[in-house]
């Protein structure tokens, strides 16, 4: 297979959606590639390559059709010297074989796998087991945060849990994945990672019951009798179908040796994952005008394949290509700070996870990766790092969906700290591990014993940090923090995941979420709230004459305008303070154009931040200036213009005072999504103000934790009290 990707050998076929988002949505490939030709933001002779791309792509889907209109039961194209085989020989083959290796924690002959979860993780253990119970019993499980499922007696994997809504079961090119009456091609294509595999496996390997070998290879026959090759939803993105792909290998691995696997369910699901490598190379995500995490997960799943069955014929060219591949995306798309170039913490979550598990794969079977990738993937946890918040939660930054790669684990979008304890045991690195964390489920099953070895601890501090190809600043110190956010979304025209928080801020104070950005709560299934929480208005940002700082339009949810342009203009840190200033230009498209400079500064010895807003224009503007509070707390309006945010439960407080406008205070009613499906009710504070010129305005952000007098905090930052 080459690299070469106007030659047919490279099977590069169709673009789900020309923003390469997680809908799919099918608004016209070649139109939106056009779109940013116009605006400037690709060359013409990318232009010219990316049309005789999408039309070979065209040609082959062609063949793809017809090939579905006459279905054949999956068959896997074997090597030779395996071909001829018997099915007890080439069961025997699968069980004996001693590579490839995959992670150690799946070897079945090392029971101290088993005993070492029950050790360190009890109560997960028992959850696990209740979980992978439920499986078979109710065919009940979760998915995102949409909380536990039922999925019936007859499981109807067309079927969008969301809204009840089945999908069609026709060629996968000619369903419309933005259909507008409330059902969620996300949820259903959560449903078909089949990720639930993965708490039968490990079930399965802590307490060798064969009733969870009896429910995967069950599940799994119905599953692929009801999803024929290239039929149905669930095979119209290249992206699921990989990920699909790794869960099965990896599900696979825990049932190797079960007594429920025999010979004919070897070839068959031998034949689904060459079914799953075909597709994959026949139609990735791949475009001219730009990538994302999309075709990352593609060429991640043939290299899965490639590298764990290599059996198959195609497998050494999957494997090979799908390598060098992913290093020059990751020189593409993970920037040099180590951010993923997406603007996004939710995908940076999903980026990290799916090099992590490929780079430990790739090592552990002697396939080489240069030292440079390596360490931008540790730049990769550093940034996780410096920017989880002191209760240990991620800042939601973007689009997240709560996706996982191989989900051993089921974590809440917030939750990124898991990863640092994979990130230091990889790099032999205690500094990354956060304080009290000795080992994570995940670096068990990935490691085997070797994840419990003892090694040195470093004391891990939350700390300031610039990370300036990204955009995001971390003002911190002690249990104070801001993340400040100048990022740039994407690249080429491409923003599918940004949202309007240009210059926005997140507040943590004593150790709890105080001013946070809102999440994404969905994406297709209702497009009203789509737009809402990438909105400028649900960020705490300044918006003016109710414009949005990037175009955005509701029937595109995966499209976002590059106006806002945001810069950085000053950074500088020291023991005593931090300060960032930055401008954006995203409202320099209004009649009478406005430039917005915000600059923060963090007085660590007083322990409180000062945001100031300049608004640089020549006539008459309405301004809103937001601070979103974080869910559960409970707000109130103090005299000249001040509003207290309140935690009830430990009485911490953060004082959001203006300096200069003491009226026009509102509490709005919004909302946060800490996971992808669920929603919760918040307050958010709104100074809204019509200036006639250019002005200055100032905010001062004073927190005040349990026990500590208020007026003598306020004294101490030299602003008024609050009484």
């Amino acid at each position: 297979m080459t690299a070469n990707r106007n030659d047919p050998k490279a099977e590069t076929s169709k673009l789900v959606s020309s923003t390469s988002s997680t809908s799919g949505s099918h608004q016209s490939p070649l139109w939106s590639g056009f779109q940013s030709l116009t605006k400037g933001e690709i060359s013409f002779s990318q232009a010219a390559r990316e049309s005789l791309r999408r039309w070979g792509a065209s040609l082959r889907r062609r063949r793809e059709r017809a090939q579905a209109a006459h279905p054949r039961p999956a068959r896997a194209h074997l090597r030779p010297e395996f071909q001829e085989l018997s099915e007890e020989q080439l069961l025997k083959h699968f069980r004996e074989r001693q590579t490839p290796v995959f992670f150690a924690g799946w070897d079945a002959a090392d029971d101290s796998i088993a005993s070492l979860q029950t050790e360190y993780f009890a109560d997960e253990t028992t959850e696990l087991i209740d979980s992978a119970l439920e499986i078979i019993r109710a065919h009940r499980w979760p998915l995102l945060g949409l909380g536990p499922k039922d999925f019936g007696t007859e499981i109807n994997w067309h079927r969008d849990p969301l809204s009840g809504k089945d999908w069609p079961r026709t060629f996968h090119a000619d369903i419309n994945l933005l259909r507008g009456d409330g059902s969620d091609i996300r949820v259903l294509w959560e449903l078909n990672r089949l990720g639930h595999f993965l708490t039968l496996g490990r079930a399965f390997a802590v307490t060798k019951d064969e009733h969870f070998a009896q429910e995967f290879f069950t599940q799994l026959a119905d599953w692929q009798e009801q999803n024929p090759y290239a039929i149905g939803a669930n095979w119209a993105s290249a992206m699921e179908v990989a990920l699909r792909a790794m869960n099965l290998l990896a599900a696979f691995m825990f049932f190797r040796q079960s007594e429920e696997l025999t010979g004919d369910r070897l070839r068959r699901l031998l034949g689904l994952l060459e079914q799953h490598g075909s597709y994959v190379q026949r139609n990735l995500e791949y475009s001219y005008t730009g990538t994302s995490n999309h075709y990352l997960s593609n060429i991640a799943g043939l290299l899965w394949i490639g590298l764990l069955v290599p059996e198959l014929r195609a497998a050494d060219q999957w494997r090979d290509w799908a390598k060098q591949e992913i290093l020059r995306e990751i020189e593409k798309q993970i920037l040099p700070d180590g951010a993923d170039y997406e603007a996004s913490t939710g995908y940076h979550r999903f980026v990290l996870e799916l090099l992590f598990y490929s780079f430990v794969l790739c090592k552990s079977n002697n396939v080489d990766i240069p030292p440079v990738y390596w360490e931008r993937l540790a730049l990769m946890f550093r940034y996780v790092q410096a920017y989880l918040r002191p209760d240990g939660k991620a800042p939601l930054i973007g689009d997240t969906d709560g996706g996982q790669v191989m989900p051993l684990v089921r974590r809440q979008a917030d939750d990124h700290g898991f990863l640092l304890a994979l990130g230091a045991k990889l790099f032999k690195d205690p500094g990354l591990k956060p304080a009290g964390v000795h080992v994570s489920e995940e670096a068990l099953w990935i490691w085997g014993t070797q994840a419990v070895t003892k090694e040195a601890t470093t004391e891990f501090t939350l700390g300031s940090a610039a990370f300036p190809q990204a955009g995001t600043y971390v003002l911190a110190a002690d249990d104070l923090q801001m993340v400040f956010t100048a990022s740039v979304p994407g690249r080429s025209g491409r923003a599918s995941h940004g949202h309007n928080d240009a210059l926005s801020i997140e507040v943590s104070a004593c150790g709890r979420a105080f001013i946070v950005d809102p999440g994404s709560y969905v994406y297709t299934a209702d497009l009203r709230w789509r737009h809402q929480f990438r909105s400028t208005a649900y960020h705490s940002t300044v918006q003016v004459d109710k414009a949005e700082q990037n175009s955005m339009v509701e029937s595109e949810p995966f499209i976002l305008g590059r106006e806002a342009q945001p810069g950085v203009l000053l950074w500088e840190s020291s023991g005593d303070f931090d300060r960032v200033v930055a401008e954006h230009y995203g409202y320099e498209r209004l009649s009478d154009p406005v430039r917005h400079q915000r600059s923060t500064r963090f007085d660590k010895r007083h322990r409180w931040w000062l945001v100031e807003d300049e608004l640089v224009c020549d006539g008459e503007h309405e301004l809103a200036v937001r601070f979103h509070f974080d869910a559960g707390l409970e707000a109130e309006v103090r005299q000249q213009g001040i509003v207290v945010a309140c935690d009830k439960q430990t009485g911490h407080r953060l004082f959001v005072c203006s300096l200069d406008l003491f009226e026009d205070l509102s509490l709005e009613a919004q909302f946060v999504s800490r996971d992808y499906g669920k929603k919760k009710p918040s307050v958010t504070a709104c100074w809204s103000t019509t200036i006639t010129e250019g002005c200055k305005l100032r905010w001062a952000l004073i927190p005040v934790c349990r026990d500590e007098d208020e007026s003598k905090r306020f004294l101490e930052c030299g602003a008024l009290s609050p009484l």
